[in-house]
């Protein structure tokens, strides 16, 4: 009980401002402003007033870390096995493509900046894989510095705040389809909560897809976490045979139950229930439009949990490193993308 008692203050407040981003988008004309992307921003502008209030702290996690999951989960009772493959398949080059892109321009870049291997490791995981979940999933395999770890999240998110506002416009500029959109956003935007916003903002064809290429990506944690891992207990190594600070040498511990995403589990099961026919038209259309406005109150949360006070503190540096990243990231996967015929 006092645990629900803690939580309801910061979900009320999250499930206020997407109640009031979705009246809104039914009202606007042309529905060029999402209510996802409302959410965000009305959020931000709330966090003004309300982010030194702790008591909200409790419920606006649980919109962010479990209610999207929940939403992702719901989301899979619309859709099909066959879609579900077809879209793995057709955004794996594209994903290696910009992993690729990003792991080797973060190395360089990092050099050329002279920032930390930690710091660069962080931003470049933050950018290829899944924003603030592969961050802080590589952080303490590397042993990373807190301070490390809130600098990439913040560089990350500045930047999907950024691709939010400008995705959609240069997907309806460019003439994109929504499958093209959606591919688009799934491998360049970072965050989850962020490829939603972006995708939905287009239209719901182009956020379904975006959605489940975000997915298939989600997937490349684990090699990257093992990697990291692998990296980090040679450094250790070299640095202990050269008389380093490490005195000890141990052996990384990667937690793969903390790591993995459980919830894409949930999603295929829901495909599969809908695939097999368990899962009605009728329910399925409900359930996807429960989906969407739980996806709404998340995105309303992150917007809650926005202090440009913290931002403000970055070093141009790591801002720039991670700024740079990203846009070769973005611009890798629209090469490839287009090269392969998949954007129209």
């Amino acid at each position: 009980m006092k645990s629900f008692q803690s939580v309801l203050p910061g979900f009320l407040i999250a499930l206020a401002i997407a109640s009031l981003a979705t009246a809104l988008e039914s009202v606007l004309p042309g529905h060029y402003v999402s209510a996802s992307v409302m959410a965000i921003f009305i959020g931000t502008l709330a966090n003004v007033f309300l982010r030194d209030h702790d008591f909200l702290v409790k419920g606006l996690e649980f919109a962010s870390k479990k209610l999207l999951k929940l939403a992702i989960i719901l989301l899979g009772a619309s859709l099909n096995i066959a879609t579900i493959i077809s879209v793995g398949q057709t955004s794996l080059i594209v994903m290696l493509f910009t992993l690729f892109t990003c792991f080797v321009s973060a190395f360089f870049l990092g050099r050329l900046f002279g920032l930390d291997w930690k710091l660069t490791s962080l931003i470049s995981s933050g950018a290829a894989i899944c924003g603030g979940s592969a961050i802080v999933s590589v952080a303490p395999v590397i042993k990373a510095e807190d301070r490390d770890v809130a600098y990439a999240l913040s560089v990350i998110f500045l930047f999907d705040m950024l691709m939010i506002v400008l995705l959609p416009a240069m997907g309806r500029t460019l003439g994109l389809t929504d499958s093209g959109y959606g591919l688009w956003a799934g491998t360049a935007v970072h965050d989850t909560s962020s490829v939603v916003a972006a995708g939905y903002a287009l239209g719901e064809a182009a956020g379904d897809f975006a959605t489940m290429v975000k997915l298939t990506r989600t997937l490349f944690i684990i090699p990257v976490v093992v990697g990291y891992s692998a990296l980090s207990m040679m450094v250790e190594k070299r640095e202990l045979e050269s008389g380093g600070e490490h005195s000890v040498h141990h052996k990384n511990k990667v937690n793969w139950i903390k790591i993995f995403p459980w919830f894409i589990l949930g999603f295929l099961l829901m495909t599969g229930l809908r695939s097999a026919g368990v899962i009605q038209p009728e329910l399925a259309r409900l359930l996807k439009k429960i989906s969407k406005f739980m996806m709404v109150v998340a995105l309303a949360e992150v917007g809650l949990r926005t202090d440009f006070r913290e931002i403000k503190k970055l070093g141009v540096k790591p801002l720039t490193h991670g700024f740079l990243v990203s846009v070769l990231v973005v611009t890798a996967s629209f090469v490839v993308s287009s090269f392969l015929g998949l954007l129209r």
